[in-house]
C-alpha cells in the first residue's frame, strides 16, 4: 500500500521509490530479444549494459537497508547480474527491492554508502531517480514511450537541483545540455541528456 500524498502534493520517498520502479519495470517488460545490443542516450553502455546497471543497483538495496556494509558485501553483485533472462531477472530484483523498502523503517534509518554513511532516505532517493533517468534511457533505446509522469519528475528535479554540481563534478553525469523552460527536457539537460535523442537508424525498432 503506498502512502498518501504530503499537504503539498509530493509522495514519501517509499512511494516515489516504488513508482519509480513500476514504471522501469514496464519499460524492460518492452525490451524486444533483437534490442539488448542497441544503442542508447548513456554512450558507453548498449541496452544489456544500462539494464545491468540499474539491476545492480537493484540488487543493494535489501543488503544496505538490513545494515549490511560494502565490504560485507563484497563483490557478489560485481559485472553481469541478469544472465540468461535479463528481463525476469530484472523483474525479480525490482520487485525484491520494494519488497525490502517496504520492510524497513526509513524515517531514522542510515546506510553505509561507498563514501560513507548516508539517510536511508536520501539513498533512496537516489535510486528512484536512476530508475527514472535511466528509464527514459531505456525507453528511448528501444522506441518505447519515453515521457515522464509529471509528479515523479518534478519531485526528482526539484531534489537534484541541489546535487547536481555535486554529481557532475564527481564524473556521474556529463555536461548540462541547453535548458528550454520545458521541465522534461531540463530535467534531461541537467543530467546531461537531449531529450530528441534518437537511436541511429539501424537501430530503430518502435514498439507498438
Amino acid at each position: 500500500m503506498g502512502s498518501p500524498p504530503t499537504h503539498d502534493g509530493r509522495v514519501d520517498v517509499a512511494t516515489l521509490f516504488r513508482r519509480t520502479v513500476a514504471v522501469w519495470q514496464r519499460t524492460l517488460a518492452g525490451v524486444q530479444a533483437d534490442q539488448w545490443s542497441h544503442p542508447t542516450p548513456c554512450t558507453e553502455w548498449d541496452v544489456r549494459a544500462l539494464v545491468n546497471h540499474v539491476v545492480g543497483e537493484e540488487c543493494w538495496v535489501g543488503p544496505l537497508l538490513a545494515g549490511r556494509t560494502i565490504a560485507e558485501v563484497g563483490s557478489r553483485f560485481d559485472g553481469d547480474v541478469l544472465g540468461d533472462d535479463p528481463v525476469g531477472r530484472g523483474e525479480d530484483l525490482a520487485r525484491a527491492s520494494v519488497i525490502a523498502v517496504d520492510a524497513a523503517l526509513i524515517d531514522g534509518l542510515r546506510v553505509h554508502l561507498s563514501y560513507g554513511d548516508e539517510e536511508a532516505g536520501e539513498y533512496l532517493l537516489q535510486v528512484a531517480t536512476d530508475h527514472l533517468i535511466h528509464g527514459w534511457d531505456l525507453a528511448a533505446a528501444t522506441g518505447q514511450d519515453r515521457a515522464m509522469q509529471p509528479d515523479l519528475l518534478e519531485q526528482v528535479a526539484e531534489w537534484f537541483a541541489g546535487r547536481e554540481e555535486m554529481y557532475r563534478s564527481g564524473g556521474a553525469i556529463g555536461p548540462r545540455a541547453p535548458m528550454t523552460g520545458d521541465p522534461h527536457t531540463d530535467l534531461l539537460a541537467a543530467f546531461g541528456r537531449d531529450a530528441a535523442w534518437r537511436a541511429p537508424t539501424a537501430h530503430v525498432s518502435e514498439n507498438v
